[in-house]
């Protein structure tokens, strides 16, 4: 069995004592992080490295960025971001093999304020993914593209979707952007397993500490070729890290399969 995660830690460094505790308490085996904000020569990789992962990354300081971890190997990197557009100086994809599986990890953009510019270059990026995601299909890799998606597929995956109406995550647009992911044949995995649940991964800050439950949105997703959908043993979201001392506004999302 294998375990991988998705993780938008929003400041790799600052967040460092809440991810090492996480991987320490959960040993999974394969991490996908975003939202470095850190430059490449300022990613923790002695800690991480310490704590029994090996790490490829793509960083940017002050923004972006993303890293994939491998526990006791060193994940073997295939690409760094997404074909295209030669222009894109953002750190937002990298994939790797690690066991046979291939590995890619995302941060799509947030596209507020919307509608904009910032919103055009989320619907191109999120074309761009679409389109280089169809060739891993075309290709037949077993595949997982996780990461943060910032988009909310569906009013479930809201504790109040009225409230986000006017936000890029929940615009119709994006909505149809992810939905024909699946289409193409891209399976979600956490819907795949809780079919009817109300499931979430990011939580505004609250002003009092803590966090804000009432904005629950899932927009953290692990989506699988279709070929893995048969070794899908498990899926779900550590909500507990939300709660811990200067978290990330995200928490880890994870699922299990069934692989050598």
């Amino acid at each position: 069995m294998v375990r991988i995660a998705t993780f938008n830690v929003n400041g790799v460094n600052g967040r460092l004592p809440v991810l090492l505790k996480w991987l320490g308490e959960t040993g999974c085996d394969i991490v996908c992080l975003q939202e470095l904000k850190a430059s490449d020569a300022k990613f923790p990789a002695d800690a991480i490295r310490q704590a029994g992962y090996g790490a490829i990354w793509h960083g940017q300081k002050s923004y972006n960025g993303v890293a994939i971890l491998a526990r006791g190997k060193e994940p073997l990197e295939r690409r760094r971001g997404l074909p295209g557009d030669p222009d894109d100086t953002h750190s937002r994809y990298i994939e790797a093999e690690v066991d046979g599986l291939v590995i890619g990890c995302l941060y799509l953009p947030n596209g507020n304020p919307a509608p904009g510019p910032k919103f055009d270059y989320k619907l191109r990026w999120f074309n761009r993914l679409a389109e280089y995601g169809q060739l891993l299909l075309n290709d037949g890799k077993t595949t997982v593209l996780c990461g943060d998606y910032n988009v909310v597929p569906a009013a479930l995956d809201a504790v109040a979707p009225r409230r986000w109406i006017g936000d890029a995550v929940y615009f119709p647009e994006s909505r149809q952007a992810y939905s024909g992911m699946l289409d193409s044949g891209w399976i979600d995995a956490i819907r795949h397993v809780h079919p009817e649940r109300a499931i979430y991964t990011y939580w505004n800050f609250s002003y009092r500490g803590g966090y804000d439950q009432s904005s629950g949105l899932r927009m953290d997703h692990l989506l699988l070729s279709p070929s893995l959908s048969e070794r899908l043993r498990g899926a779900g979201v550590d909500v507990e890290t939300r709660g811990w001392e200067k978290p990330s506004d995200h928490a880890p999302a994870w699922i299990e399969l069934a692989w050598p």
